[in-house]
């Protein structure tokens, strides 16, 4: 079967689930063309901008999960360092750097091969999972960017839990 018969066989375009369902959260969202949305999503630390793609070639809706948080070359080994050992702790997705702009994006994507359809809590749950990461291990980024710290070092700093109540 070839992915033109796939395509035609979905009800609707897989960027027209995750619109719905920016639209039924109230975010903020931007739609330039049939294949691409990004939406704005406030979080505890900062702002994340997701934007999902859709990638007909490979039936894959990817995403991207990106917040402002901009370093130099300087800090570039040491960051490139946390993020290999971030990504050892995750089982879905994954952290990236986007060498021109600089920039951390965490990236996964949806899989819907033989023209399967995504649904508004897998976009959600991808959507939460891309944020849940990023939250995570936001202050790990600033230990190393601004602390000067290793990426060991601002890791422990930034995973550090506290028992009981003082």
């Amino acid at each position: 079967m070839s992915i033109t018969e796939t395509e035609s066989r979905r009800t609707a375009h897989p960027v027209d689930v995750v619109e719905h369902m920016a639209s039924l959260n109230h975010w903020s969202f931007d739609r330039e063309d049939d294949d691409e949305i990004s939406i704005s999503v406030a979080g505890g630390w900062t702002d994340y901008h997701v934007a999902f793609t859709w990638l007909p070639d490979l039936e894959a809706m990817h995403v991207g999960c990106a917040f402002d948080i901009k370093f130099n070359d300087r800090r570039r080994a040491e960051i490139l360092n946390l993020i290999a050992i971030m990504n050892e702790q995750l089982w879905v997705g994954h952290f990236g750097l986007w060498e021109r702009e600089s920039v951390v994006i965490f990236r996964h994507a949806l899989l819907l091969a033989g023209g399967a359809e995504p649904s508004r809590s897998q976009c959600e749950a991808i959507l939460q999972a891309a944020i849940a990461a990023c939250e995570r291990y936001y202050q790990a980024f600033q230990f190393v960017i601004w602390a000067g710290r290793s990426a060991r070092e601002a890791l422990d700093a930034a995973l550090f839990e506290t028992a009981g109540e003082a």
